[in-house]
């Protein structure tokens, strides 16, 4: 089991916007996520900042952002993309972070 993290950004004002869309997540996107291995998925909002902290748990090397090229993520991305930092395609502008300590 692999452990991701990333950042992106939430347009300024957009938090109970961000959290109601994942609150519906589809329930077709939640199933792909699940089958592509992702076991946990959690995102944090740092308010100071509008930074959000994403963390995965998945059982292979891939997370979330290499399901890009399915319709379903494409279409969740254009849902998305008028509250927060976007590249051309309507992905999320996402940033790894290295993991530089972990205790179980």
């Amino acid at each position: 089991m692999m452990r991701l993290a990333f950042k992106m950004h939430l347009n300024e004002g957009q938090k109970e916007e961000y959290k109601k869309r994942h609150d519906e997540i589809w329930p077709e996107l939640k199933t792909l996520l699940k089958d592509a291995g992702v076991s946990e998925y959690s995102i944090f909002l740092d308010e100071e900042t509008n930074t959000l902290f994403a963390f995965q748990k998945v059982s292979n090397k891939g997370g979330s952002q290499d399901l890009g090229q399915t319709e379903i993520v494409k279409k969740w991305w254009d849902f998305m993309a008028d509250i927060m930092k976007t590249n051309p395609d309507n992905s999320p502008v996402t940033i790894p972070l290295e993991e530089v300590f972990y205790m179980e």
